[in-house]
């Protein structure tokens, strides 16, 4: 819908005792400005019938000549809000005429039907923002938010733009095509190209962290001699590095439109950018882009929800469902034209039980073409059942501390550890005996804290145990490892969960040249270990790896610790689960391309899914164009 259109029923809605000012498309919303917002509000089907009148997210805000000055807002707002709500930060950001309120229990601020948040509004004119705090302290999050506070007129220019766009009339597409940028036939670099004649949209856009090597690391962007100003839009499923860890390089270069992704995914991505561009560092290397470009990023980042459908262009809907992988992991629905085409990219997804998530949705409106990961696609990747797994890791586990060892278990920071963590809470938890630490290094607890912001992405167990202000991420048994690392090394038996969880850098390699010598110590590895990376190596039986001594060089360290592999932690689908997923997909797709996965695990999921799905399925190769349409 043309913005001129937009204008014109939203003046044809709204009664002339609101005293509509303005209307404005920003980014993927239509914001509404009124002198008179608490006419408006007498009649609680108005923007029931604007959003179902013009199909987009409204937004209603007073005027700005008809706000009340902050320091009379703050006041009133602080009267209007139980103290049981423990509000944290109270911030107005003018650009928007929003404010925005910080809260442990943003429940109370919002009030039963929205109440409190309608007396607000009333009483100050200003909108209500309501985010909760998380149970944890959090710098990212804090960093977050600051930043959308200072930056606020730049990126309100950019989301005005943004909108103007999207409200765009264009000729009608007349084919859909997908480029194959990185992550196909192999697990790294995801990026795909989805282009029709008006529309170019990045689906992730990761690097391989395993190796420095440009050729090897990043997309196959300059092989298309693609220019970055004319991509419409970057979408992310989620926030690891191998599938969002390339993005604020095209801010670098000169892309200046918007990232969208859930909210859990923006804060997470930040996370471990930040982190890259460190690690990188003190290996004496550098990452293709720095600080700033990640905050160039942050400022052009616009989240919503599962469920929500959002126009990104003037002919592509956007809508994203659970994927079940980490907090806030989403599948990539995509509705291209008017019902010329639809697509879903499941990025990486879990059809099945975790602790931390319900399982991947299934469900879409239409499906004609499916991009699924095939990370453990192969015939023999079969898992075992989750309680079989638990109890062998904690059976292992009592083993190592009762031999007074040390137990080092690699975990990528988000997803995995929180995972583990649950395990060992409750496993304790029933063994008040087992009176050991659990010790927990890098970015770990950053991570965990991120989790405690966004409940609603979580089990319903889970949830509920946030909310009530029982957090199992802040057991007793959970130690940050704050200190010399060596002490911990050399203490009492504990457990050590420390990134990176493929040992390619990070807190777990200081631990490993500490106790790997002791056979007493044990190494459990909980996750996936990519071909090139030095988990891999030790994970199939490697007795000697060579590591930088503290001098410096290069010193071979022998690995006499125990080394096993606990199975069925990953937060990918095995291959059983991998085709239940295909075969569950409502509306069943027409054709399935399998991603993200070692050559031959691509090549045997699309075999067995075209036999067993009677779907026709292949596996592309990286820079294979694919016209859908």
């Amino acid at each position: 819908m043309e913005f001129k259109e937009i204008e014109k029923k939203v003046s044809e809605l709204v009664p002339s005792e609101c005293k509509l000012t303005k209307v404005e498309c920003e980014g993927l919303d239509v914001v509404v400005y009124l002198g008179d917002i608490r006419a408006f509000y007498q009649n609680d089907q108005l923007i029931r019938k604007l959003a179902g009148s013009l199909r987009k997210r409204v937004l209603i805000r007073s005027d700005p000549a008809s706000l009340r000055p902050p320091e009379e807002s703050l006041k009133a707002i602080q009267q209007i809000i139980p103290a049981d709500a423990k509000v944290n930060d109270i911030r107005f950001i003018p650009e928007f005429c929003e404010v925005m309120i910080e809260a442990l229990k943003p429940g109370l601020v919002i009030g039963k039907g929205g109440s409190t948040l309608k007396s607000i509004i009333e009483q100050t004119g200003w909108a209500p923002q309501v985010v909760r705090q998380p149970t944890m302290a959090s710098s990212t999050i804090k960093g977050v938010r600051s930043t959308f506070h200072k930056d606020a007129a730049a990126r309100k220019k950019f989301l005005n733009t943004l909108g103007r766009k999207i409200c765009s009339n264009l000729p009608k597409s007349d084919y859909v095509k997908v480029t194959a940028l990185g992550g196909f036939r192999e697990v790294g670099r995801s990026c795909s190209l989805v282009e029709t004649p008006n529309s170019r949209i990045l689906i992730d856009c990761g690097i391989n962290p395993d190796t420095s090597e440009p050729t090897k690391a990043y997309p196959y962007l300059s092989a298309m001699n693609l220019e970055l100003e004319k991509i419409d839009a970057v979408v992310l499923t989620h926030a690891h590095l191998d599938h969002c860890g390339f993005v604020p390089y095209l801010y670098a270069y000169g892309y200046d439109g918007p990232v969208y992704c859930t909210p859990p995914t923006r804060d997470l991505a930040v996370l471990l950018q930040m982190d890259y561009i460190n690690l990188a560092s003190r290996n004496s290397g550098s990452a293709p882009y720095g600080i700033k470009d990640i905050q160039k990023q942050l400022s052009h980042m616009i989240t919503f929800d599962y469920g929500e459908v959002m126009d990104i262009t003037p002919e592509v809907k956007l809508t994203f469902y659970n994927a079940g992988h980490i907090l806030g992991s989403a599948q990539v629905h995509l509705h291209i034209g008017d019902g010329l085409h639809n697509m879903v990219f499941s990025g990486d997804l879990k059809y099945g039980f975790t602790r931390l998530f319900d399982q991947s949705a299934t469900q879409f409106p239409r499906v004609e073409t499916l991009f699924v990961e095939s990370t453990y696609g192969g015939r023999a990747d079969v898992q075992p059942n989750r309680y079989d797994t638990d109890k062998r890791l904690t059976d292992m586990a009592s083993q190592v501390l009762a031999r007074r060892g040390k137990l080092l278990i690699p975990v990528f920071s988000v997803g995995r550890s929180q995972e583990i963590m649950l395990v060992l809470e409750e496993y304790f938890s029933r063994h008040p005996e087992m009176n050991y630490p659990v010790y927990i290094d890098g970015m770990v607890l950053e991570a965990s804290a991120i989790h405690t912001a966004y409940p609603e992405y979580l089990r319903h167990n889970i949830q509920r145990r946030i909310l009530s202000n029982d957090s199992p991420f802040e057991s007793k048994i959970f130690i940050p490892a704050k200190g010399d690392r060596k002490e911990i090394a050399e203490g009492d038996p504990a457990i050590i969960l420390a990134p990176s969880g493929m040992m390619t850098g990070g807190p777990v390699l200081d631990y490993l040249r500490l106790i790997a010598e002791d056979p007493k110590n044990a190494l459990f590895f909980v996750g996936y270990q990519s071909t090139l990376s030095l988990g891999r190596k030790i994970q199939r039986g490697l007795k000697e790896v060579p590591m930088m001594g503290e001098d410096g060089r290069s010193n071979s360290l022998k690995i006499n610790m125990e080394v096993d592999t606990v199975e069925g932690f990953s937060g990918h689908s095995d291959r059983n689960q991998l085709i239940n997923y295909v075969k569950s997909v409502r509306p069943s797709p027409e054709r399935v391309f399998t991603v993200h996965g070692d050559e031959t695990k691509c090549d045997d999921l699309a075999r067995s899914l075209s036999k067993i799905c009677n779907v026709e399925a292949r596996a592309p190769m990286d820079l294979d164009s694919i016209r859908l349409k």
